[in-house]
């Protein structure tokens, strides 16, 4: 099995036992009542372990509020203190980490914003050189595998062996009920590439709106995350960044309550149940391959024909008919038509590159 990072399992420096970490706290830290009364409310919830909260608050426009700075480190102290929790916050830049890791906190966090800067993660990871912090990076604003994964590993050549990815979802220019779609393939991609890195959802930066946590959550656990990262506030509806997603401490224990936690694994019957229906689906998809060679194979076909012929390769008319018609029997088939459009798309695009080379290549 492939492992990409050199890390020590979360396990072990993370009390989560056999349960899913939860992280929470609010967004921003305000004042101090608000910080301690949120704090030691979710200290009654056995499955929270961090607290959370944002002291500097990187705002897309400026004159909104971005955060209390540095006195609210003396605030999430004596959260620690006073509760038993962990305490966290986003760095953005060394000059953070300086004075996060003397104030005393447990771990830090990079921003989506952060995350897309190749250099400043290179600053903040030589700041944290030679510490044992754990570092939990979010993925970058745009759906790219490459940049999260790339930010993962400069934190981890920095000698950070307690990391991990943050999956907060990403910005999409498609109408979507999230406030950042969650596009589960790309978390599920990671986790398949670097199984050993463990994954903790912001389920409230996906969501946007606090209707939808429950779902998001719900998903994120049956998909094998290893966590979850909610904001809570004692009065959301008073909060002074995102009160549209954030819950309170009694909204997120019974949200964790309403949890179903799955077992990886079931009986040897339902694992030989199991492998049986894999096996159908390892046969399908090698007819499915099988299909697709032979499929491009008459595009080549097609594409000499255009050529000797000297016809475009684009005939928009023949495709937006086979867009039509795919579309309309993919749904008698009980395929949804949102997937008949992206596979269309897929096999349209290398249909129509495939066609490019034959024109190209000379005779």
């Amino acid at each position: 099995m492939q492992h990409c990072f050199d890390i020590e399992p979360m396990s072990q420096w993370m009390p989560c036992g056999d349960k899913p970490c939860i992280i929470a706290g609010p967004c921003s830290a305000e004042s101090e009542e608000q910080v301690i009364e949120t704090a030691r409310e979710l200290a009654k919830i056995p499955m929270v372990k961090v607290f959370r909260a944002g002291l500097w608050k990187p705002r897309t426009r400026p004159g909104a509020f971005e955060g209390v700075g540095d006195k609210g480190l003396d605030w999430l102290i004596r959260v620690k203190q006073e509760t038993g929790l962990k305490i966290t916050t986003e760095v953005a830049n060394p000059i953070h980490v300086e004075k996060a890791l003397a104030a005393g906190i447990d771990m830090v966090w990079l921003g989506a914003r952060t995350v897309v800067n190749p250099f400043s993660i290179q600053e903040i990871g030589e700041a944290l050189k030679g510490t044992e912090i754990p570092v939990m990076v979010k993925n970058p604003l745009n759906p790219d595998l490459t940049t999260w994964m790339g930010a993962l590993e400069r934190i981890n050549r920095m000698g950070i062996r307690k990391l991990v990815a943050i999956h907060r979802g990403f910005s999409y220019y498609k109408h979507s009920p999230y406030r950042n779609d969650p596009m589960w393939e790309i978390p599920i991609e990671l986790k398949r590439l670097c199984p050993e890195l463990p994954v903790i959802v912001d389920s409230s930066h996906i969501c946007g709106k606090t209707e939808l946590l429950s779902s998001i959550s719900q998903r994120a656990i049956d998909l094998e995350m290893n966590g979850l990262m909610i904001e809570v506030h004692i009065q959301p509806k008073e909060a002074l960044t995102d009160r549209q997603q954030q819950i309170t401490p009694e909204q997120l224990n019974l949200l964790l309550a309403e949890l179903i936690l799955r077992k990886p694994l079931g009986s040897a019957e339902f694992q030989s149940s199991l492998e049986a229906f894999r096996s159908e689906i390892d046969k399908i998809d090698q007819q499915l391959m099988d299909i697709i060679a032979q499929r491009m194979a008459i595009v080549d076909q097609i594409g000499n024909y255009k050529k000797a012929n000297k016809i475009t390769i684009l005939q928009l008319k023949r495709w937006n008919q086979i867009f039509r018609e795919r579309i309309e029997n993919g749904q008698e088939l009980g395929l949804t038509r949102e997937f008949i459009m992206k596979l269309l798309e897929v096999v349209h695009e290398e249909s129509i590159q495939r066609q490019i080379d034959v024109m190209n290549k000379k005779d």
